[in-house]
């Protein structure tokens, strides 16, 4: 496994950038990978699915769904893909710290 610097902490990520172990996530490294993924300040509504994201993972041990989040969530698919551009569900896991969710490309 590769190793990044986010936040001033080395942590281990995998091929495509996702943490490998999800303790390791903070809001602060949350914060560097949404710039990297292109979003450049994470507010209280990203807050609110990245939170739910990490929370459904806690209960279930795996990342959210599309459908799992705006239904949980309670925040529309379209509200979600203006949030998050571009592959919704797989840019919230990244930067949740989860990894990669089911049937994502």
């Amino acid at each position: 496994m590769a190793t990044k610097v986010l936040a001033g902490v080395t942590v281990e990520v995998n091929e495509e950038g996702f943490l490998v172990n999800p303790a390791d996530w903070t809001k602060e490294i949350a914060a560097e990978l949404a710039k990297e993924e292109g979003i450049a300040e994470l507010t209280e509504a990203h807050w609110k699915v990245i939170d739910f994201s990490r929370q459904s993972a806690g209960t279930t041990g795996a990342a959210p769904t599309l459908r799992g989040i705006t239904s949980g969530s309670g925040v529309s698919t379209k509200e979600l893909f203006s949030l998050f551009p571009k592959g919704p569900a797989k840019k919230v896991a990244k930067i949740a710290g989860l990894g990669k969710p089911e049937g994502c490309v």
